[in-house]
């Protein structure tokens, strides 16, 4: 099967090569564009980084993406998410990450930001719709956001105003009811002479490719997905610069993912939701001074989370028996975040020192109340569960470059923070854990040539501790302690063929200490909804792999890009339970993930473009051995662009390829609820047409 999708990109390369030639008379070369990344201390080429960075710029997401995220994840190697929900919202890179928050405080591993506001643990809210690019940062980053990002940070850049009047409209519909249309508007602000604004709005829904059989409908999985972002920036004073950012997401999702039979048919007679309505904000502002250069941002984000399920995935004529069990969970988080930072210019051919300094705080507050209902034979069950949370991080920040020869740099960072928490809930459960962790990094980059530059960096991330609620958490299994991972890595970024080709590769070992391990187990056969979430600390864990990327302009008219993850994780000296985990794959880390590409645009507007994607079978769970089998999905787009407007034809998992994301084994069929495996499918194939129409 593998082949014949290497067979489309070779007749799509082939293709374009010969019309090419007949149409087209030899011109000079294209170079590839230069991406600027965001996510660091100072805007920098992405050839710079002295990291392991993945950035799909607005091109790539608009040529591989339809609607959100999740359309252009395999793009990025050693990247999954954990289902459970209907959109991503749990990540994981290099086999850290989260995989659910049911029970507890929010406490995650993969720092995800839009515009600077913090949405760590609420990654749902990541559509395309207006998306600059996105930029994936993998391994610690303990020095420039701490404890958020253990494994990595992923940030969405969204598009910035632009003086110059514009307006943009889209249009999509698709298979499965599929139906969106997005409008921006963008300009100047009248009486400035700096000041400029961008507003978008998008409305995309769909059918979310499931069927009740009970309740006859095919809607209870729907996608009801709204975006509304408005941007402005304008300078004041002439060394003072302004940027405002304002975010609705309006997330409606039903959620009706699980049949008895793993199959895309469900038999709910109480189907669930899962909505997401996040209002968020940031204010940077910057001061550039003749030696230094004074920045705050200021950002919050309140998210209102409801996520609902039925518990038994079936109705009482199905079973035969009264049996039946729902759950529902409505969560409000909000999250308040101040940066304040000084640096001086970067190094330079003139400049043989540069430093970074500030002080961050994060105030995060989030209240959930929790009912379960349920019904097996005579047996009636309710629980109710209120719970408030708020913590509260300090940190001091400070990193240091030097230019020690003419071609090599070193640099050192560290981060202090404190975090101090404070749980309560309905059934008497306190909890008040504080813990202090300290990060960073040290650094060297050799410039090999103008067009080649090689890095090692030896780096510390950290994660604070927590602690498990529920009566069936033992004493010793209520509080669990921070978690730390050293990350050794080296990798070389090259520029070859004038230009036309680029490549990085780099090569990480990690060693994770106190390692968190989520695991889960199920208290009463009879009630699904027993099945009871926990995490625990792991003696140690280890993980060391390679990643890739090329990107290469092999005909003026034909770019080829191609992303490789390689995967080495184990759990070590780790017993849960009467098993023993000593040795086995981490949960939700897959040995490869690869992307295989190509894109050929004509001068006469006309493009196609295809991507093959794939990921190794991993382990669901620490819980159990069930694993999740290999996957290979291939997207395609065609189209015409012209100066104002474009069409696109396009198709997502074009041969519907049968994979799932999510697996859970425990018993849920009465009478004797045997243990089986149960899986979230993923989506189908899916065509759809989208039209664009611009106005300068």
């Amino acid at each position: 099967m593998f082949d014949r999708y290497i067979a489309i990109i070779g007749l799509l390369m082939a293709a374009g090569a010969a019309f090419a030639q007949a149409t087209v008379p030899a011109g000079p070369d294209e170079l590839l564009g230069e991406i600027t990344v965001t996510a660091t201390w100072r805007e920098t080429d992405l050839r710079d980084v002295p990291a392991s960075i993945t950035v799909l710029d607005g091109r790539a997401l608009t040529d591989a993406g339809v609607q959100h995220f999740q359309d252009v994840l395999g793009l990025v190697p050693n990247l999954n998410w954990a289902a459970g929900s209907s959109r991503p919202r749990y990540f994981q890179l290099r086999g850290v990450g989260d995989l659910e928050q049911y029970q507890g405080a929010p406490n995650p591993s993969i720092g995800f930001l839009i515009d600077d506001i913090d949405l760590s643990g609420v990654g749902m809210a990541a559509t395309l719709f207006d998306v600059e690019q996105v930029e994936v940062l993998r391994g610690p980053q303990g020095t420039r956001y701490g404890a958020n990002a253990l494994g990595g940070l992923i940030k969405l850049q969204t598009r910035a105003p632009d003086r110059e009047f514009e307006i943009l409209t889209e249009a999509t519909g698709g298979q499965d009811n599929a139906l969106g249309l997005g409008a921006v508007l963008g300009g100047a602000i009248e009486g400035t002479e700096t000041g400029a604004f961008r507003v978008a709005l998008q409305k995309f829904e769909s059918g979310g490719f499931r069927d009740n059989a009970f309740l006859g409908r095919d809607d209870t999985n729907v996608r009801d997905e709204l975006t509304g972002r408005a941007r402005l920036q304008f300078a004041p004073a002439e060394r003072v610069q302004l940027g405002l950012t304002a975010l609705w997401i309006d997330l409606d999702n039903g959620y009706d993912a699980f049949a008895i039979d793993n199959s895309r048919v469900t038999q709910s007679d109480d189907p669930g939701r899962d909505a997401q309505r996040t209002l968020g904000g940031s204010l940077v502002a910057r001061y550039r001074g003749e030696r230094f250069e004074a920045s705050s941002t200021t950002a919050f984000a309140d998210s209102d989370i409801h996520f609902g399920f039925d518990g038994d995935w079936g109705n009482d004529a199905f079973w035969g028996v009264p049996y039946d069990f729902v759950s529902r969970i409505a969560r409000d988080r909000q999250t308040l975040t101040q940066d304040l930072r000084l640096e001086s210019p970067a190094l330079d051919n003139d400049r043989n020192v540069a430093w970074v300094g500030g002080i961050y705080l994060r105030r995060l507050e989030e209240s959930n109340d929790q009912l379960d209902q349920g019904v097996y034979l005579t047996d009636v069950t309710e629980r109710t569960l209120a719970s408030d949370f708020e913590s509260t991080s300090y940190a001091l920040y400070g990193q240091a470059d030097w230019r020690i020869a003419r071609r090599i740099d070193l640099s050192l960072g560290l981060r202090v923070e404190r975090r101090e928490a404070d749980y309560r809930d309905s059934d008497g459960a306190t909890f008040a854990p504080s813990d202090e962790m300290l990060g960073g990094h040290l650094t060297g980059t050799v410039t090999l040539s103008d067009t080649q530059r090689w890095y090692a960096s030896l780096t510390r991330g950290y994660k604070s501790g927590g602690f498990n609620i529920g009566a069936a958490v033992t004493p010793e299994r209520r509080q669990y302690d921070p978690e730390y991972l050293w990350n050794l890595e080296t990798g070389l970024h090259s520029s070859w063929r004038g230009g036309r080709l680029e490549t990085n590769v780099n090569l990480f070992y990690m060693e994770r200490h106190d390692q968190q391990v989520d695991t889960s187990f199920q208290l009463d056969p009879n009630d699904p909804l027993t099945f009871i979430f926990y995490t625990d600390n792991a003696a140690e864990g280890r993980n060391y792999g390679l990643e890739g990327n090329v990107r290469w302009r092999a005909l003026d008219q034909v770019v080829v890009e191609g992303a490789l993850g390689l995967l080495k994780s184990r759990y070590i000296d780790y017993q849960y339970s009467d098993r023993d985990l000593d040795g086995r794959e981490q949960s939700y880390a897959p040995s490869y993930q690869y992307s295989l590409g190509a894109t050929w645009r004509h001068p006469f507007g006309f493009m196609v473009r295809a991507d093959v994607t794939g990921r190794d079978a991993f382990y669901y769970s620490a819980s159990h051995d069930e694993r999740a089998r290999v996957a290979t999905l291939v997207n395609m787009k065609a189209g015409y662009e012209a100066e104002k407007w474009a069409v696109y034809l396009w198709g997502m998992n074009v041969f519907d390829d049968d994979y799932s994301q999510l697996g859970f084994f425990f018993g849920n069929e009465p009478p004797d609820f045997p243990p089986r495996r149960y899986t979230q499918a993923g989506d189908p194939r899916q065509i759809g047409v989208t039209a664009e129409w611009r106005f300068q």
